[in-house]
């Protein structure tokens, strides 16, 4: 259970909005902000070093909703959240308010609003490349992913060689699992990992055809989600022994959400099927 640090009605003078009287004029804006930790160590040694100091929070609420210029008061509470994720280490996940009272729409109002919740979420993602140096390959996406200030406590696993997997008339692949703490939303990771893809080259021309670099999402939190654009978990995963072998690796007691079984679990029933596509 984590703890709790409660900033509420900050109030501050800005310039946002999408009128240009706005941005020009100003007006007030109303900030609040819950950010939960794990204040167990602050409290049992009575230590400020080891919790937030709200005053520097209020101070850096202050330098963004006066310094800088948004349209939406969505992308400012936005802003807010992403500062106090990654200034303040020890906050596992933020609440931001921003009230917005003397918006301009021409009938009685107290305040318009936006609430919003961010935080960082565990991540897994499977790792493969088969096309030019697929090592160099790999490590050049891990290097994009660490250095990416939204993403934090990257571990990664051992890369093993693997036959093809449902094309087969194309070389081994090298593949491998990865796993860090990301601020970005599902859909936010996604487009950030096809960037990766783009300048890494990647072409999709093949399903399950040769590559430069594939880098998909297995695992979000605990998250089962599907649209048009983003399944997680992966659907795949246990049909595939070099995505389950790597996250073995790694942690072999990830709970897969959807079947209630660890990774370990699913990959010893995978080699127990006699008719599995065999790549490891």
């Amino acid at each position: 259970m984590l703890d709790e640090i409660i900033i509420r009605d900050l109030e501050i003078f800005g310039n946002h909005g999408v009128l240009e009287e706005e941005n020009v004029l100003g007006q007030k804006f109303i900030v609040s902000a819950n950010l939960k930790l794990d204040a167990t160590k602050a409290i049992s040694e009575d230590r400020c070093e080891y919790t937030v100091n709200y005053a520097e929070v209020c101070n850096r609420i202050s330098d963004i909703v006066s310094k800088e210029k948004y349209a939406l008061i969505e992308t400012l509470a936005a802003g807010i959240a992403k500062m106090i994720l990654l200034e303040f280490e020890i906050v596992k996940n933020v609440t931001v308010e921003v009230k917005k009272p003397w918006a301009p729409i021409k009938m009685p109002l107290d305040t318009a609003s936006v609430r919003l919740e961010r935080g960082w979420h565990d991540v897994y993602i499977g790792v493969g490349s088969n096309m030019g140096d697929s090592v160099q390959n790999i490590k050049d996406a891990m290097h994009m992913i660490e250095s990416d200030g939204r993403n934090k406590s990257l571990k990664v696993s051992d890369m093993i060689k693997t036959k093809p997997y449902g094309v087969k008339e194309q070389d081994d692949f090298v593949n491998c699992a990865a796993y860090f703490k990301t601020i970005m939303q599902p859909k936010e990771l996604l487009h950030f990992l096809q960037g990766i893809e783009t300048e890494l080259k990647r072409e999709r021309i093949i399903h399950w055809g040769p590559r430069t670099i594939d880098l998909d999402i297995l695992f979000y939190d605990s998250l089962i989600y599907q649209d048009e654009e983003l399944t997680v978990p992966h659907p795949e995963i246990a049909k595939r022994d070099f995505v389950l072998q790597p996250l073995c690796n790694i942690s072999p007691y990830i709970m897969h959400p959807f079947y209630r079984k660890y990774v370990s679990e699913l990959l010893e029933e995978l080699k127990d099927k006699s008719n599995y596509e065999k790549t490891v």
